[in-house]
């Protein structure tokens, strides 16, 4: 069965955007985006909430037709376009090719999501998460923490009452400081 990974940058305070959603502070070189690549080639879909949908619909589908883009930029590309999409958002119309509108978090269907074959599941967009996190259907995290104090903004996880206990799976380390933590349900 698919797992439903939460797959998310943060800085070393804990916040994965700035107070006016920015998150020009992520630091990825190429050997990041490379990483990144690897992963998500195994990705069978990528579950967006609206505005993780509408910043990554922004850029990606055409990235590869930018002269400046570099080749892992480019490979990403191909990536993002060839990946099926689930856009949670209640007030989209439309979403781009390879992509549908779900309304809701519904976990029945996210289990039949995750009964379906193919790669892992991957939760994008803290709204979301936090759907994701309330229902209990997050099975593994991948945190992405940046060595950066940005002060202020939004944070990951939002407060609960609930307790998760989970298994360190994993840590890498990367030339330009971000440490990856990978950690699932035991």
């Amino acid at each position: 069965m698919r797992k439903i990974i939460l797959w998310m940058s943060v800085s070393l305070d804990g916040f994965f955007e700035g107070p006016e959603r920015q998150i020009d502070w992520h630091l990825v070189d190429d050997e990041l985006h490379r990483h990144f690549n690897d992963q998500a080639r195994t990705i069978g879909a990528f579950l967006e909430g609206r505005v993780s949908y509408e910043l990554m619909e922004g850029y990606w589908p055409t990235a590869d037709q930018d002269p400046a883009a570099s080749a892992t930029e480019a490979e990403f590309a191909r990536i993002w376009r060839d990946t099926p999409k689930y856009v949670y958002s209640r007030t989209l119309q439309t979403v781009g090719p390879n992509a549908q509108i779900v309304r809701d978090v519904v976990p029945d269907e996210v289990a039949a999501l995750k009964a379906a074959p193919g790669g892992d599941l991957v939760v994008g967009g803290a709204d979301l998460a936090a759907s994701f996190l309330r229902h209990d259907l997050v099975d593994a995290y991948r945190i992405y923490v940046h060595p950066v104090l940005i002060g202020r903004g939004r944070t990951l996880f939002p407060p609960s009452a609930a307790r998760t206990p989970l298994r360190l799976d994993g840590t890498r380390t990367f030339g330009n400081g971000v440490v990856e933590l990978r950690y699932e349900r035991p």
